[in-house]
């Protein structure tokens, strides 16, 4: 009998490990990698309850061993995504039924799965899969999404027991439903975390789900939902698909029970997506749910008091760290001309240490960008720099995808604020730095907020608090995660709410309880105690 108010387990952040020389987890993660390299696995998509092959097959490789294969996953088409959404549908009054508590069991049992024995697998198909170093891996498909499922359960008992007061004679009370219809989640390449958590969270709050992920990413996808199943994941509640976008748009985007989207991915994308939603508004019998995570054209602004160890680690770091593939990476820089000597002599060095290769071995800091298709963009954007009169190659701008999708890290100075690559998202290992007189501290604020339309990460290095001061105001919309002597990356579960506004999404903070509040459908209940038996009103009667 289910009769008590349950609490679920206080959520902390997992503990990073560090794969130092000789650690219990570099050992095991070592052996996990030689073992997904000396196999070639069969990926299905995971439908209801069948794992379903095709003959049409997606060849897997890691972006830094393009030759090497890691497997095939079984590509769909329309008639896979139909009995997606059916699966869905037939899963859902079940799943909606059942007791929240046992919900929270299941993810809070993934999350211990990932943190035990997963860990290892889970964190070398993301390396494989997706070329992230060892540390990159541990703090994203590890830490992150473990984060992700035990805060999400605990913020779900938060909005559970909101209710609203009470008068004498009755009792109002709300429940929170799940989306009337199946949720659509359209996930990225670059964080498994990610991956996994737009479709579960959804999925924690009683909702259904047809997961449709980015092909670089299926093979870490897989992993998640091997993990989710042996969790205790009903049949149907997340529906793995691989199709093509375009496909499973169009029946997706038309059905009548389509209740909601959880994306992350390019701006552009996410427009065509509301764009279509907004045509087929009639078709639908509730209006859906969007929430979306798009683009990033990050900046870092100094002040001429910033330190400039600090600066130079935060733009080293911000920049390069998966190859800057991370819609918070720092993309532009703003830095006074009194310590530009100094930033410019210490990112040098630093830029010199750094060993590029592939994840394997771990002492590369920067391995390959995830396909031909992004090293190409790269690639365009580095030759037209290197042929433009306002820009100067500092470091980097050397490319080769022979064996793998390699990119240096390439900083560019340019001498015009408004150049492209201070402009456009590029999702690659470029930085753009621009040069200002510190007198034009306020004024460069006001370029900031100007340059780009995007609006999700920012940081501002100074040791001025009346510098800082003046950054935040100036800057108020153009970052939704702020920094302060930091890089612009690297939000954590239950500390920074990630997400931003302008065109770089909706800004409904994953990783906080405002995610999930968009997951559900409130009613609100009063019940009267003692009803009354006449019409009449008391103002009725006269003197």
């Amino acid at each position: 009998m289910n009769n008590a108010f349950f609490k679920v387990p206080s959520p902390i952040n997992e503990p990073v490990l560090n794969y130092g020389p000789g650690s219990p987890e570099k050992i095991a993660l070592k052996k996990a990698i030689a073992e997904a390299r000396s196999k070639v696995i069969e990926v299905p998509m995971y439908i209801g309850s069948e794992l379903i092959h095709t003959d049409n097959k997606i060849k897997l490789s890691p972006p830094h061993d393009h030759q090497h294969i890691l497997g095939y996953a079984s590509e769909g088409d329309a008639s896979h995504v139909h009995k997606a959404i059916d699966a869905a549908l037939a899963a859902r009054e079940n799943w909606a039924n059942l007791s929240w508590e046992h919900r929270a069991s299941i993810f809070l049992k993934a999350a211990d799965l990932l943190a035990g024995p997963y860990r290892a697998k889970i964190n070398a198909a993301t390396m494989l899969g997706q070329s992230k170093n060892a540390y990159q891996a541990e703090i994203d498909s590890a830490c992150e999404f473990i984060d992700f499922l035990r805060f999400n359960a605990h913020f779900m008992q938060q909005i559970y027991a909101g209710q609203p007061e009470s008068v004498r004679g009755l009792w109002n009370r709300v429940e929170y439903r799940p989306l009337e219809g199946f949720v659509f989640a359209l996930t990225p390449f670059n964080f498994t975390a990610i991956a996994g958590n737009l479709p579960a969270c959804v999925a924690m709050m009683g909702n259904v789900t047809v997961w449709k992920p980015a092909y670089p990413q299926i093979y870490s996808a897989n992993v998640i939902m091997e993990v989710l199943r042996e969790a205790g994941l009903p049949d149907g509640v997340i529906n793995l698909i691989y199709v093509d976008g375009p496909v499973a748009g169009d029946i997706i985007f038309k059905h009548p029970d389509f209740a909601g989207i959880h994306f992350t991915g390019s701006t552009k994308v996410f427009q065509t997506i509301w764009q279509t939603i907004g045509e087929n508004i009639s078709k639908f019998k509730t209006y859906p749910r969007i929430v979306g995570e798009t683009g990033g054209k990050d900046f870092v602004v100094a002040h001429e008091s910033a330190d400039v160890k600090a600066l130079t680690t935060g733009l080293v770091r911000g920049a390069f760290e998966y190859q800057g593939q991370k819609c918070s990476a720092a993309s532009r820089a703003y830095i006074p001309s009194n310590i530009w000597p100094a930033v410019k002599e210490q990112l040098i060095a630093d830029l010199k240490e750094i060993k590029i290769g592939g994840t394997e071995d771990f002492s590369n800091f920067v391995n390959a960008v995830i396909d031909e298709r992004a090293f190409d963009k790269i690639a365009g954007y580095i030759d037209n720099a290197k042929k433009s009169d306002k820009i100067t190659v500092i470091a980097g701008g050397n490319y080769d995808k022979s064996k793998g999708y390699f990119i240096e890290p390439t900083v560019l100075l340019t001498s015009d604020p408004n150049y492209t690559t201070m402009c456009e998202e590029i999702f690659g290992p470029v930085l753009t730095i621009y040069v200002y007189e510190p007198q034009d501290f306020e004024k460069t604020l006001e370029l900031v907020d100007a340059t780009s339309p995007y609006a999700l990460t920012g940081a501002v290095f100074s040791q001025d608090r009346y510098a800082i001061d003046l950054a935040m105001k100036k800057l108020v919309n153009s970052a939704g995660n702020f920094y302060i002597n930091d890089k612009p990356t690297g939000a954590v579960v239950g500390q920074q709410p990630f997400g931003g506004a302008r065109a770089s999404g909706t800004n409904d903070k994953a990783g906080s309880i405002l995610n999930l509040y968009r997951w559900v459908q409130p009613r609100t209940i009063k019940e009267t105690f003692v009803s009354p038996t006449d019409y009449k009103y008391p103002f009725l009667g006269e003197e």
